[in-house]
């Protein structure tokens, strides 16, 4: 900036801040329009630049900057994210609307319009049948502010929202629906029991029907691998290899940006090894070789009883033809 500069930014037709470089002073009036600016606006005295910080949707519009030399335009749009089923509020900037004032609240193309608000004639009107009606009974109008509600949102309901107020002023809001994330599974990919030759224990962590997320897997607060998806609805796995005796905990998590579920891995659920064939291996294999072991007890009985009998037998034999040949 020059010594003789002068700047204004301006909110629609609002001052919002002003630098005079000649009398050395910035001001910021950040009280102007119900105080939504309030503590959230920075100037750089070096250069004129204007930051917003903690951006609202009160925030969506048209800001001018003007200076000795020239004029520049830029338009401010949200983006709005939420999860199916939540409600959520489109602001409008207007704080009251004025008893002339007539807007439209429009979705996608910017030529399908959902509500309108005529304050000449006192009348509020929802077109809430249109577009296969998917708004139907889940939009609420503030009447005093212009602002709209959408209840029980869908992804039907992703795209971008406009707002015209008397014609002249437009404003756009971006509207991202993601799906509720289901918590991720993990299962083994090994057999029921590891021979002690193996000391690694495969496992996978799985998640049907998802789109736009992440799968990941941790050790402690470690990122270990991760994969992602995008548009398509598809089932995602992903595979880990850890030891038997492996102490670290490990978590597998499903996020999008705006939501995650996490599932912990218990390594002596899922992992085992067959150096105790009873303890180590599956219940059904434990019982099977109980009752093969006990089978086998029996039989050794059997036959140690039977061989016994037959001796004494031979010897009672014998000494009776002894005592009759005497």
């Amino acid at each position: 900036m020059k010594d003789d500069d002068r700047i204004l930014w301006r909110f629609g037709n609002t001052l919002i801040a002003e630098i005079n470089v000649t009398a050395d002073r910035i001001t910021v009036y950040d009280d102007v329009l119900d105080g939504r600016f309030r503590d959230r606006l920075k100037l750089d005295k070096q250069t004129g630049s204007l930051t917003i910080t903690n951006i609202t949707m009160k925030h969506v519009g048209d800001y001018k900057l003007q200076t000795n030399y020239k004029r520049d335009y830029f338009s401010l749009s949200v983006i709005v994210s939420v999860k199916e089923g939540d409600s959520v509020t489109l602001d409008s900037p207007l704080t009251k609307m004025k008893d002339d004032d007539w807007i439209q609240w429009r979705f996608g193309d910017g030529n399908t319009i959902i509500v309108e608000i005529n304050k000449r004639f006192d009348r509020i009107t929802v077109y809430d049948d249109v577009l296969d009606g998917r708004f139907r009974d889940r939009l609420k109008l503030d009447k005093q502010t212009g602002s709209l509600t959408i209840t029980n949102i869908t992804m039907k309901h992703t795209g971008e929202y406009q707002l015209e107020i008397d014609i002249f002023n437009s404003f756009f809001i971006y509207l991202s629906v993601y799906a509720r994330l289901p918590v991720p599974v993990i299962s083994s990919n090994s057999s029921q029991c590891s021979s002690s030759s193996s000391s690694y224990c495969s496992l996978v962590c799985s998640a049907v029907n998802v789109s736009h997320v992440t799968l990941s897997w941790y050790r402690g607060n470690s990122l270990l691998s991760s994969i992602s998806v995008s548009d398509l609805s598809i089932s995602l796995s992903l595979p880990l290899e850890v030891e038997y005796q492996d102490k670290n905990t490990y978590s597998c998590v499903l996020n999008n940006p705006i939501s995650h579920q996490t599932q912990h891995l218990d390594i002596t659920q899922l992992c085992h090894t067959c150096s105790d064939s009873v303890h180590c291996c599956g219940p059904t294999e434990a019982v099977i070789r109980l009752v093969l072991s006990a089978l086998v007890g029996v039989a050794t009985v059997i036959i140690l009883v039977y061989d016994i009998r037959s001796r004494r037998a031979e010897r009672d034999q014998a000494q009776i033809h002894t005592s009759g040949s005497a």
